[in-house]
């Protein structure tokens, strides 16, 4: 790391499976924020939602192979080899022990992830940690809540050099990323269904797919 304080992200999801959406907006976050790193973190037991029907160990092997030549992009398994429900909390409060009380470390979540964020484990105490990077764009029809906007409403920056300015505790808006709508749900219909999935992820995804039988049936 440069003598500056480190800059950290990272980025959650079940990657079930990794594709283009997730890994474009990693390279265009890392190079936007001047991030050192961004930790991609699949997780192994979701609290949030359902369990994968594809083993941590599967989802972790795709996320190492689509990374696998590009630089300030981890496949990071720290979730998957801890007991329980992976929450969040405990993996901003790992990465900040690893990277010091100095470094700018951020919680990377889609807009989808974020108007629930009221109903996470321990809400307020992500921000001991981190800051929140809120990406994509505002629906029309996005719906207000209360207790999203009480949790959040007195964090609010709306400029990364704001972000930037203290290791944790702010929440930015970040709809710069392109927007690709791709979904890992349709990815895994498309597989099962028998049809191609070309161009929505690397080839050695793809090609990990087809070794192992994944996705051939939609309850997974």
């Amino acid at each position: 790391m440069s003598e500056r304080n480190a800059r950290v992200a990272m980025f959650g999801g079940t990657f079930n499976p990794v594709h283009i959406a997730h890994l474009r907006a990693a390279v265009e976050l890392r190079e936007a924020l001047s991030l050192d790193v961004i930790h991609m973190v699949p997780a192994h037991l979701p609290p949030h939602r359902s369990a994968p029907g594809v083993s941590s160990e599967d989802r972790l092997s795709m996320l190492k192979l689509a990374l696998s030549d590009t630089p300030g992009l981890v496949a990071d398994d720290r979730e998957i080899h801890r007991d329980g429900p992976s929450w969040s909390l405990d993996t901003l409060r790992s990465l900040r022990e690893q990277y010091g009380q100095k470094a700018r470390l951020l919680m990377v979540l889609g807009r989808d992830a974020f108007l629930k964020l009221h109903e996470w484990h321990r809400p307020e105490a992500l921000f001991d940690y981190a800051h929140i990077l809120v990406i994509g764009r505002p629906e029309s029809d996005e719906v207000q809540c209360q207790a999203l906007e009480t949790l959040v409403e007195a964090r609010r920056v709306d400029s990364i050099d704001a972000l930037m300015a203290t290791p944790c505790g702010s929440v930015l808006d970040y709809d710069k990323t392109t927007a690709m709508a791709i979904s890992a749900t349709a990815i895994r219909q498309a597989l099962a269904s028998g049809h191609s999935v070309r161009y929505l992820m690397p080839p050695a995804v793809e090609a990990f797919i087809d070794q192992h039988g994944l996705y051939l049936d939609t309850s997974g």
